[in-house]
């Protein structure tokens, strides 16, 4: 090879330069790029809400968007209930519940009647026996009897001595003693008959009738065995009724109110009442009762909601939500 082509092969120094300095400006040009996708790639919170807030439903997206609820906005159906302004859970119970004593001691001989039985007014539920008492009836019958022989023998004596007095025969004390006598023994008689009425009275209480048109609670006692006149009633202290009975068509929801929600109710307040048994069956009712004092136990007040018409799917001693609503 000559000098000649030697000298074509040199690179000038002043071209070297201006390469070093063109690559320098494209490396510069490829990093500028390359941070600005970087940048721009960056996940943001504005863009989601940006999104979600823009976009509009199409016929086409409506499928996608019920297929992933999390990509569609949330919305808030119309609530039926904006009337109630508190919502508390109680118990329903009876308004009365009436346990039938005995007036005396005695020994219950037949019970008619069975746990769940539907009653009606002076039905007969259950028969003590009577055998003491109609004793005592022959007794008071036979008193009756005699003090009204008695009655008569002193009114015959009466009109024998007024008759003597009309002759002077006898004295007037013999007739003032045989006025009295007499006298005496109408007494002896209303006395008597007053026995007798109070025996036919104790041989009807050996019968024991509902007070009521009702239902049979509980059955307290068995037949042949003995009870007792004695009794607290209801849950106040022990009973020796013979049977718990109540009205199913007149029920309660009571419940314990906190003392911070006081202010919200007020007697005869309209209310909705839902048994947690039945929850889509839904009945009206009102406030008919507020206690006049205060748990300080518990920090509550008593309430009692009236539940109006009542069917056979509320249950006493069940649970239920009372809605409270405003005035």
């Amino acid at each position: 090879m000559n000098d000649d082509s030697l000298k074509r092969l040199k690179i000038d120094p002043a071209d070297r330069r201006r390469s070093n300095g063109t690559m320098g400006v494209i490396y510069g040009a490829v990093a500028t790029a390359t941070l600005i996708a970087a940048f721009l790639a960056l996940p943001r919170k504005s863009d989601s809400v940006r999104i979600v807030g823009n976009a509009q439903p199409t016929p086409t997206s409506a499928p996608a968007a019920s297929a992933n609820p999390a990509l569609s906005p949330q919305t808030t159906p119309a609530n039926p209930a904006d009337d109630v302004i508190l919502t508390v859970s109680g118990y329903i119970v009876n308004r009365e519940r009436i346990e039938l004593s005995p007036r005396f001691v005695g020994t219950v001989r037949s019970i008619g009647v069975r746990k769940g039985d539907r009653i009606k007014k002076g039905q007969v539920l259950a028969v003590l026996d009577d055998t003491d008492q109609r004793a005592l009836l022959a007794q008071a019958e036979g008193r009756v009897a005699r003090t009204k022989a008695e009655l008569e023998q002193a009114e015959l004596r009466l009109q024998r001595v007024q008759k003597l007095l009309v002759d002077r025969v006898v004295p007037p004390e013999t007739g003032d003693d045989a006025r009295l006598a007499t006298e005496a023994a109408r007494a002896a008689v209303r006395e008597a008959q007053g026995s007798l009425e109070y025996a036919k009275a104790q041989v009807e209480w050996t019968i024991i009738r509902s007070p009521i048109d009702g239902v049979i609670l509980e059955k307290l006692v068995d037949e042949n065995e003995l009870v007792t006149p004695q009794s607290f009633g209801g849950n106040r202290g022990p009973s020796t009724a013979v049977l718990a009975i109540a009205d199913p068509n007149d029920l309660q929801v009571e419940i314990d109110l906190n003392e911070s929600d006081v202010a919200k109710v007020s007697l005869g307040q309209r209310c909705r009442i839902a048994p947690e048994a039945y929850p889509d069956k839904t009945y009206g009712g009102h406030v008919a009762e507020i206690a006049p004092e205060a748990s300080r136990e518990k920090g509550t007040l008593q309430i009692k909601v009236q539940i109006e018409n009542p069917d056979r799917f509320l249950t006493p001693e069940a649970s239920a939500k009372v809605d409270f609503l405003k005035p």
